[in-house]
Parts: C-alpha cells; structure tokens; sequence
C-alpha cells in the first residue's frame, strides 16, 4: 500500500479548510491599523466592505477581479482536497459576478517526509476544477513546510456595470443559498473518523461543486448583492452584508438547509473552534430567538469551506432565480430577506 494511501492529510494540521482563518475579530483588529489607502477612482471594490475579492476598472468595459485562498486539508484524499481548495478560491470570482481568468497555485508542502505523489495528486485535483472553470493555470509559487496549505491566487474578469458586491441588498429583497451549511461540523468529523466513506462522498461532492452555474444563472436576474459563504459561517457572511449594505437581514431557521448528520454530530461535540469564534464575534449582532438551542446557533455561524453563494435578489423575481437554480441543477433554498429595520443586524426567526 502506498504512501498516498495510508496518509490522513487531515491529520497533519489542528485545523482545516476555512476553520483554519484568522478569526473576524482578530483579522479585524489587525486590518485596522494598516495605513490608508490612497483613493484610486478606479478601485471599484477594496478593503471597505469586507468583500470578497478586489476589483480594479482598466477601462469603460473591463475591470480585474483578483483574489487569493489557501487552507490546510479540509480531507485526506490529495486529489479531492486540491479540487476543493480550487473551487473555493474561485468561487470568490464568482461572488462579484466575475469569471475567472488565471491561476497562480499556492503550495506548502513537507516534500522531504510526505510522498511527492501526493503533492501530484493535490495539482492535479486543482487542475481539473481550473479546466471546469475556463480558467488557465500560469504559474504559482511553493515553500517547503512541515504543515500542508494548498490555494490558488484568482485573476477574473468583469463589466464594470455588472460587479456583485456584499454591499447592495435593498428592502424587499429575498435571500437565496446555493449550498447547505454544516460542513465545518462534518469536517470536523472526518478528523475523527466518525464519518462513513459514503458520507464522506458526500460532503466532498458539495465542496468541489463550483459556483459558476449559480452565478452564470443569477446573472439575468435583479441581484443586488452576493457574497459566498465560507469561513466566517453563514450569519458571519451575511452579518457582512448586513453591515455593507445598511439594511437588516431576516433569517428563517427552518429555511436554511443544512447537511445530513450535522446536527447529530455537532451534539456529540463535533463543533469547530472556528465555528466557536464566529459565534461569540457575532454577539450583538444576531438576535436569536429564544426558541433556538446552543446547537442550532453554532450550525448558522458553523465554518464553512468552499460554500454556496448568498444572493441577495429582488423580491419579485426570487421564485423565478430559484426555479432557474433548480432547472440548471442547482440546489437553492430561499432563507430570508432584506428589512429597513434593525439596519446592519441579522435576525433570526
């Protein structure tokens, strides 16, 4: 048996995925002190709203989109841990509206103690999602590490007229989510070695799936915000775009689709401290209702890697957007809405 498959990638780190990010409140602490920006007129989207990725007009028609991801293995399979990094890198592209031109791979590897073939494998993982995406990889850059980190740094393209920021959603819009959350907690799992090969399938299925068939489809619709959901966990994401947009954000619990087993597991204590530190960042800016358990406030703020897309659409077309989602096989669920009332809070009812 080789190397490649006796090795737990997902031992060789004490977190993964998007669990392994800075935590809001001290990347926040630590973003405020950088210096000024020079205001550029044709910095389109920076550093002011917590977006997703940078855009930068170069002419009337045409504007980079840029963005950069890397985690440490999120699952033990090399091949199936590159294509979930892939698509989670480009699914920042995808949150603007953008498509994703070139890659830049971003590799940490310990290559004198693991087998190069895994190194291989994880290349090969991001390749082909690069491929699936129309993307073209140029290059990258790798450091030899005791830990393994594996991203890609993202160069897309936009109009500048038709750029999706976390920063636009109106009263009245409904909120649409791509992908079911809970994946922090079933990762978190795998670790342990709680979940089954079948299940493991399936979790991994939902990671690698791109975001360009949400996006290529929201975009003959009204949206007017999106952000993709992914290690602040739901309510951090939309708390950021509660915040941007200066609207409140209604979340029905019941709506929010969530993955098989995670509940159960996240009751057994399978719950991230990724997922912890987003919960007590956000204290003061959710308000719970009292009927929601410990539990189900960890599964929304719950530490997603590689999520879906949070689509803030007009609410007159949001059953057409979903249906539209449906037809192009598109998971969707409608779980809230957009509210003039507690501007920059998240409710959830």
């Amino acid at each position: 048996m080789s190397q490649t498959e006796t090795i737990k990638l997902t031992s060789l780190s004490s977190k993964g995925g998007c669990g392994c990010k800075i935590g809001p409140a001290d990347l926040m602490q630590v973003i405020r002190n950088l210096p000024k920006s020079v205001p550029n007129p044709n910095l389109l989207v920076g550093l002011d709203t917590s977006d997703d990725a940078g855009v930068y007009k170069l002419t009337d028609d045409l504007a980079l989109v840029q963005t950069v991801d890397f985690f440490t293995p999120i699952v033990d399979d090399p091949y199936s841990f590159g294509q979930i990094a892939a698509a989670n890198a480009l699914s920042d592209i995808y949150a603007m509206g953008g498509k994703p031109l070139t890659v830049l791979n971003i590799v940490a590897f310990p290559i004198s103690t693991l087998d190069k073939s895994i190194l291989a494998d994880i290349l090969r993982g991001a390749a082909d999602k690069v491929s699936e995406a129309g993307a073209t990889l140029v290059g990258g850059h790798s450091i030899d590490d005791k830990e393994p980190k594996f991203g890609l740094a993202v160069t897309g393209l936009v109009h500048p007229d038709q750029v999706r920021t976390n920063a636009g959603a109106q009263p009245g819009d409904k909120l649409i989510l791509t992908k079911p959350i809970g994946v922090g907690i079933l990762t978190t799992s795998i670790k342990k070695g709680r979940l089954s090969p079948e299940e493991t399938a399936r979790l991994t299925a939902v990671m690698s799936t791109l975001n360009k068939t949400a996006a290529e489809v929201m975009g003959s619709y009204e949206v007017h915000a999106c952000t993709d959901v992914t290690g602040f966990g739901l309510l951090g994401h939309a708390s950021e775009m509660a915040k941007g947009s200066g609207n409140g954000l209604v979340i029905w619990k019941d709506a929010v689709p969530v993955l098989p087993r995670a509940r159960e597991l996240a009751e057994e204590g399978f719950v991230p401290g990724g997922t912890r530190n987003n919960f007590a960042h956000l204290e003061g800016t959710v308000i719970y209702p009292e009927s929601l358990d410990q539990i189900g406030r960890f599964l929304l703020c719950d530490a997603v890697t590689s999520g879906g897309l949070l689509i803030s659409v007009a609410g007159q077309e949001s059953e057409s957007l979903l249906a539209a989602l449906a037809a192009a096989g598109v998971e969707a669920a409608i779980i809230g809405e957009v509210t003039a009332e507690n501007p920059g809070l998240i409710t959830v009812i």
